[in-house]
């Protein structure tokens, strides 16, 4: 659980965890009325969103909970921790790369931030693993992108696709008793911390299209596509198990094997509940901010393939 140094009466703790449990799930922006996709409104709007609801934990003081045997044989059996704790290094690096890019200060601060973020993440996962005695392979460097703005928008897109799935593996592994509650609870505010980081992308990048000159825009839909066609040829790969190099690849998508699952839930109930919890996980938020579409569209059309 998340517990505050200055805190130290129970109640008085519980009474903090719930509010900024409150604080990251649920914001509206104080400019009544219509907001226009692309205006300065906007901007402030998705901004704002992102650095009023940061949640000020820190990764030392998460109280790791003590599991029993074969609650620690699942943890340290799953195939993911390499890759889950190198994809966050790369994450954050790039994010901040193209944050010291820009020259608007509110830009500037929110992004930043959002690359912050993803560093405790990965701070997070290294002290699970150091707690829970999971051995990971040595990192790699993670040297700043040379083009800062492509690696941005390749990470933001990334993480649409992961978190999609994240959101209901996490939810499954709850249910199934594959991650105990205690290690559910420790973990939730890093996953609703995902949904927050692609509220704000689809914004940015909607934002970002409308305020170009229209001549750019044709280029900016090319790149947009080449990264699409690079995502799914790296989840191809992860399907696979690995890619030709032997490194982990940019993915924290969860592996979908049956134990995390449960035996009753077949892929049309995962897709299901991947859709349910995305959509949980962006209600709390201000409806005039655009949700992310793509990813949820593509799932939609699957149910429809898999409908008996």
């Amino acid at each position: 659980m998340l517990m505050s140094e200055t805190l130290t009466h129970p109640d008085e703790g519980a009474a903090f965890i719930s509010e900024q449990d409150a604080a990251l799930r649920r914001w509206t922006h104080d400019a009544p009325g219509p907001i226009k996709i692309g205006s300065d409104e906007h901007r402030k709007m998705f901004c704002r969103m992102l650095l009023d609801t940061h949640d000020p934990y820190r990764p030392a003081v998460l109280d790791w909970p003590k599991l029993e045997p074969d609650a620690l044989r699942r943890l340290t059996s799953l195939p993911i921790w390499d890759m889950a704790v190198q994809t966050e290094g790369r994450a954050s690096i790039r994010v901040l790369t193209y944050a010291r890019t820009l020259n608007d200060p509110l830009l500037h601060e929110a992004i930043e931030m959002d690359a912050a973020e993803e560093a405790r993440h990965k701070v997070v996962l290294s002290n699970l693993v150091h707690a829970y005695g999971i051995e990971l392979a040595p990192e790699p460097a993670y040297p700043p992108p040379k083009k800062a703005e492509w690696a941005w928008m390749f990470t933001g897109y990334s993480e649409c696709i992961d978190s999609f799935f994240a959101f209901g593996l996490f939810r499954s592994a709850q249910r199934s008793g594959f991650f105990p509650p205690d290690l559910v609870e420790t973990f939730e505010p890093v996953i609703q911390e995902e949904a927050r980081h692609i509220l704000f992308f689809v914004n940015w990048v909607a934002w970002y299209r409308k305020t170009m000159p229209w001549w750019r825009r044709p280029w900016h839909s090319v790149r947009v596509a080449a990264i699409w066609f690079m995502l799914v040829w790296e989840r191809l790969a992860i399907a696979r198990g690995i890619d030709a190099s032997g490194n982990a690849r940019d993915s924290n998508f969860l592996p979908a094997n049956r134990e995390v699952l449960g035996d009753s839930l077949d892929p049309r109930g995962m897709i299901e509940l991947c859709l349910e919890e995305h959509d949980a996980r962006m209600s709390g938020y201000d409806a005039r901010l655009l949700r992310p579409t793509l990813v949820p569209t593509l799932a939609r059309f699957a149910l429809r393939l898999l409908k008996k």
